[in-house]
């Protein structure tokens, strides 16, 4: 039977070793990083999430004074690369650059996840781009309208490319369809790059994907843009109508940036990431970079990036119940 003081001693012991431990991160934080950072990115080089993770490893790297080292892990629409990041140590020595395709869809639409959405722990939110949907220039749609018309008068012959099943190119594709009503073959690949190389040589006809990702091909005059699955035109595609313009409805899509790590990293080194992000979101290069590949900043705490996620996920998972978007195993 325990005694007033034998409880008293209790609580004292409990507080010192809760002390202990808050002091042991604190410590940890102030020395962070001790190493190079590790910095997965789960899809193949040359993408949007590369191309963002890249501009902000760059920066980290300048503001810590330790190598942030991009470490590319393509393949199951960005398992690969997240169940590596859920299984690293949790120091803060690894990140995973965080996208809709393996931090939400890949947990939500699978029957059967190597990992879930408690086993990361939200860090930053860089921000999001809309979509658009291209192809080759000789295909014969201008547009939107005119790409529905000639999927309906070639029944089942549309191919479309993603960045792999559970991707947010994916989830897009499965929005436009849903919307159109078209019978449309879907064409999983690695990556965006590999997809994009397959669009503009004519072997699959349309994608989804990100200024970011294309900026290049779209200049270039490589592919062509037939629509923006946004509310309203990119301020960098002027030209391009959305698909609200072009008669589609409730067929937006966006893709989405930014960092996560294992749930087990302390508190203080999360924050310390967090703060050394927000920094660099403001510098004006950055902003301008980011303006320029048609990206919405977003900044904030982990607390409201980690919001965000789990909104996204219910949004998923309704699109799931209605029929919408269809599981996989």
């Amino acid at each position: 039977m325990s005694t007033p003081l034998t409880s008293r001693l209790a609580a004292v012991f409990c507080g010192c070793l809760i002390a202990g431990h808050a002091a042991a991160q604190a410590g940890a934080a102030a020395n962070y990083p001790n190493k190079p950072v590790r910095w997965i990115v789960p899809f193949t080089p040359g993408a949007s999430n590369d191309i963002t993770a890249r501009l902000f490893a760059q920066k980290m790297s300048e503001v810590t004074g330790q190598q942030f080292v991009i470490d590319n892990r393509p393949g199951a629409g960005g398992s690969i690369g997240a169940q590596l990041a859920a299984e690293a140590v949790p120091d803060g020595h690894t990140l995973l650059h965080a996208n809709p395709g393996p931090s939400v869809n890949n947990i939500v639409m699978r029957r059967k996840s190597s990992y879930q959405l408690r086993d990361f722990a939200p860090v930053f939110y860089i921000g999001y781009t809309p979509l658009l949907i291209l192809t080759e220039p000789k295909f014969p749609a201008a547009n939107a309208r005119e790409l529905v018309s000639w999927a309906r008068a070639n029944p089942g012959k549309l191919t479309w490319a993603s960045s792999g099943n559970g991707s947010s190119l994916h989830i897009g594709l499965a929005l436009f369809g849903a919307a159109t009503g078209l019978d449309i073959v879907h064409v999983p690949f690695k990556g965006t790059a590999p997809a994009l190389t397959d669009v503009m040589s004519g072997r699959v006809n349309v994608m989804h994907t990100t200024v970011v990702s294309a900026e290049s091909q779209i200049k270039a005059g490589r592919v062509k843009v037939l629509a923006v699955a946004a509310p309203t035109r990119q301020a960098v595609l002027p030209n391009v109508p959305t698909l609200l313009e072009e008669g589609i409805k409730n067929a937006e899509a966006t893709v989405w940036f930014g960092v996560q790590v294992a749930a087990r990293v302390p508190r203080p080194i999360i924050q310390k990431l967090n703060a050394d992000m927000n920094r660099i979101l403001a510098m004006p290069d950055v902003q301008a970079r980011l303006d320029q590949l048609g990206l919405v900043k977003a900044g904030g705490t982990p607390e409201e990036f980690g919001s965000f996620i789990r909104n996204e996920a219910e949004k998923l998972a309704m699109l799931i119940k209605t029929g919408r978007v269809e599981m996989m195993d």
